[in-house]
């Protein structure tokens, strides 16, 4: 009873942020370019690790095959409340 109590505290915290980030309108969208580096395949989903242009490295997992080492644009999404996350630009 206890460990059910327990996971029911640590977890309902995160659902409640991610629905919180998920209402907030989106306040600003800006162009990034980065360079693909490395993939990996699982659950009908690849996870990108990806070089920007300012030298940072960023996780990003996509259901579309991009090549290694190709130049891709992103959009850095930032919603009113603060909350910041990349997307693949279609």
């Amino acid at each position: 009873m206890i460990l059910i109590v327990s996971l029911f505290a640590v977890m309902a915290p995160a659902a409640l942020s991610g629905w919180a980030n998920d209402a907030s309108p989106i306040h600003s969208v800006d162009a990034v370019a980065a360079t693909i580096k490395s993939a990996q395949w699982g659950h009908g989903r690849i996870n990108y690790v990806l070089l920007l242009d300012d030298g940072s490295s960023l996780l990003l997992d996509d259901d579309r095959l991009r090549v290694i080492g190709s130049a891709v644009r992103l959009e850095r999404v930032t919603r009113d409340n603060g909350f910041v996350f990349y997307r693949f630009a279609v």
